[in-house]
């Protein structure tokens, strides 16, 4: 009987039990003893994780009584009132114990201890701040349950640049290739993307996809006629005769060509194809000496040196003319003169001159550039400097 009242006393709290010694202490009977030991306790209500239980105990505070109840008790823990609370009669004690949850952070792993009901309040109590663009796997109002894997993937803002069109967006991709396909772009075979489809994304990157196109285009282009001389012995040395008109050909040409944002940045020909040839230019150039005219003056004979020279045309207004011959004429006072510039060794200053095209002039001014056969016609304006052009023209020297 003592024995086994000695180890009933052992199994007691620690503290304000009564220790009955089985030595000198006078046992007037173990009922009256264990009836005073009962009567001192008090009485409390725990609920642990959801289950209610009545218990009578001589513990000083809730720790010492979950210490009693042998609960490994975890800071994480919920317990209301504190731990450190003083056991009262008819107390209420609320007891939950934490339970592991393995939460993941872009590629940051970690297992948290949590009484939270959901995944809202995990976050909220875990002081995790999320966004309206970030992926949370599963959804904030999921219940928690032990070793329950949640995921969050942080969005970050990306540049996004597809052929002249640019936007800001979100994005919790970890690659170019991921991104492209959460933002549904399809790429054409020829397109091309900066990064590489494999780089992965940080925030404030750029992604930049440039349109490529291969197009065909067919060109019309002329073919310029060839000029073919003939020599004709029936025409004077000098002369030209158009047989016959030249004909441009048309060639049509295929190229194959690069546009990047519809913008051309390379072309290839492919092929030619002749639409219709070209017509030859058929000229006659004479080949027959000229022959010396004679005049009739007064009943004497007189032979008028006649050859051909190269014929340009000037006018009195160009720049840096002065407007006066050399032999001191005023073109600009004179704009109807007949006037050419000679060589004075090849035709004579004050000659009389009949030039074919251009009729009776005199030979009134030299040039720098007039030098042998070679003449310059006086025209009023340019226009009609430009339109004689040059060509070659017969001469006869009067006197």
């Amino acid at each position: 009987m003592i024995e086994n009242m000695q180890k009933l006393l052992k199994n007691m709290t620690r503290k304000n039990k009564v220790i009955l010694s089985a030595v000198g202490v006078c046992l007037l009977g173990t009922g009256t003893a264990y009836g005073t030991y009962e009567a001192t306790k008090e009485t409390v209500t725990v609920n642990i994780n959801g289950k209610t239980e009545n218990i009578r105990t001589h513990a000083d505070t809730i720790q010492d009584l979950f210490n009693d109840l042998e609960l490994d008790i975890r800071d994480e823990d919920y317990i209301s009132p504190s731990k450190n609370a003083k056991i009262q009669d008819n107390m209420k004690i609320m007891y939950k114990s934490a339970i592991p949850v393995q939460l993941t952070i872009n590629d940051e792993r970690r297992t948290i201890w949590t009484t939270a009901q959901t995944v809202e309040e995990l976050l909220s109590k875990e002081n995790i701040t999320t966004s309206e663009h970030d992926v949370i796997k599963p959804s904030l109002n999921t219940k928690i349950t032990k070793n329950m894997k949640l995921n969050i993937q942080e969005a970050v803002p990306i540049t996004l640049k597809v052929g002249s069109t640019e936007k800001q967006v979100w994005s919790t991709s970890t690659t170019v290739a991921d991104f492209l396909k959460e933002q549904n772009i399809t790429l054409n075979e020829l397109d091309k993307v900066e990064p590489d489809l494999s780089q992965k994304l940080k925030e404030n990157d750029q992604v930049m996809v440039t349109r490529v196109e291969k197009v065909t285009d067919v060109v019309e282009e002329p073919v310029a006629f060839q000029v073919v001389q003939q020599k004709d012995k029936n025409l004077e040395k000098g002369q030209q005769k158009v047989i016959q008109n030249g004909e441009k050909g048309m060639v049509k040409k295929h190229y194959e060509v690069i546009l990047e944002n519809g913008k051309e940045v390379a072309r290839k020909l492919i092929k030619s194809e002749t639409e219709k040839e070209s017509v030859d230019k058929i000229v006659a150039v004479g080949t027959k000496a000229p022959q010396q005219s004679t005049t009739v003056s007064r009943g004497t004979t007189s032979t008028a040196k006649e050859f051909y020279v190269v014929a340009t045309a000037y006018t009195g207004s160009c720049n840096g003319c002065s407007g006066k011959t050399s032999t001191g004429f005023n073109l600009k006072a004179n704009p109807d003169a007949k006037v050419i510039a000679v060589d004075p060794n090849v035709i004579p200053l004050g000659s009389k001159v009949y030039v074919e095209g251009y009729g009776y002039a005199i030979a009134a001014d030299t040039g720098s550039k007039i030098k042998g056969k070679r003449i310059d016609v006086f025209f009023p304006n340019a226009s009609s400097a430009y339109r004689w052009g040059r060509k070659q023209v017969k001469v006869r020297v009067l006197k």
